[in-house]
């Protein structure tokens, strides 16, 4: 049994969801694709897929062996690749992931460039508010904001940026300019549950967080909507500093409570382990990295908290 096309056919399967898609995918007679399927099952003596009406879904064993062959096909492609001297210019597929706003208003000005730079490269841009997984869903390099959690993943930090408290210059003439978190309790607050809680806020005082409760007017689905809401005059809202730097350049948003921002938040690439780094993913690290650290910069200033006295 040749294993490597055994793995190739598994992976084609568990990626198609059944058999004839995965002989489409593959240019192989789907006799051949069930025996190979049948011939590997018996060769480690385990079930690798469930048989149901409408598809084949990977039983646990399944999913294990199949992640661990996308892993050694891929070895073995990159060996290829420095073998025939492919790695001598960055070319190919490169599947990139980053949250929503910060992709479109960070990632993409740089993937511009990019891609001018290195025109035998192709991107795959995915914005989603999510945490990817890097295997499964195929993706070369990941954009996180926030702690990363102990995956296995490799890791570059590219800077950080922190959660700002704003509202409209004309709300603040209405209603008055809180001065500390407990003035909050008087005032309509717009609020992104993923950041905030709708009904209590953490804030940071003397190096110990706490919570204050607040009313929240207007709970909205995204970033994007908050910040308009809050330009609009409805209330006062949290969000990363990037979402609200071009409205505060235009003195649509004022910052509010500066002394009281909690920790800043690490943002970074992230990508699977490979002994053979692709070279449109070397390329991409060392041509996106030195931009994106001067565009967070940039983001960072004029938003540091000012020092401040002791609560009194």
């Amino acid at each position: 049994m040749d294993r490597f096309e055994a793995m190739s056919i598994a992976v084609a399967i568990a990626e198609a969801g059944s058999l004839s898609a995965a002989a489409r995918q593959t240019k192989t007679p789907l006799a051949t694709v069930s025996r190979k399927v049948s011939e590997l099952e018996a060769h480690l003596q385990t079930k690798l897929f469930n048989r149901t009406n409408r598809a084949l879904v990977p039983t646990d064993a399944g999913r294990s062996y199949i992640a661990a062959s996308k892993r050694i096909l891929a070895d073995v492609t990159e060996a290829e690749r420095v073998a025939c001297g492919e790695y001598a210019a960055p070319r190919g597929d490169l599947s990139v992931s980053a949250p929503v706003a910060f992709g479109r208003l960070h990632l993409q000005p740089v993937l511009a460039e990019f891609l001018a730079a290195f025109p035998e490269v192709n991107v795959q841009l995915s914005l989603q508010d999510r945490a990817v997984n890097l295997l499964e869903e195929h993706v070369d390099v990941a954009l996180r904001i926030g702690a990363l959690a102990d995956s296995g993943l490799i890791a570059v930090r590219i800077g950080d940026i922190c959660r700002v408290v704003c509202a409209s210059p004309a709300y603040l003439k209405s209603r008055g300019m809180p001065r500390s978190p407990d003035d909050l309790s008087a005032h309509d607050c717009i609020s992104y549950p993923p950041i905030q809680s709708p009904s209590m806020w953490r804030f940071t005082r003397d190096q110990t967080e706490y919570a204050v409760p607040v009313r929240s007017r207007l709970i909205v689905s995204n970033l994007e909507s908050a910040c308009d809401a809050a330009c609009a005059g409805i209330g006062i809202t949290v969000a990363f500093s990037y979402h609200v730097t071009n409205a505060l350049k235009s003195g649509e948003l004022t910052l509010l409570l500066q002394g009281f921002q909690p920790q800043p938040l690490p943002v970074s690439f992230v990508y699977p382990p490979n002994r053979f780094m692709p070279a449109k993913l070397r390329a991409f690290l060392d041509f996106a990295l030195p931009r994106l650290r001067a565009s967070l910069a940039d983001v960072q200033k004029g938003i540091a908290p000012r020092r401040r006295n002791k609560t009194p």
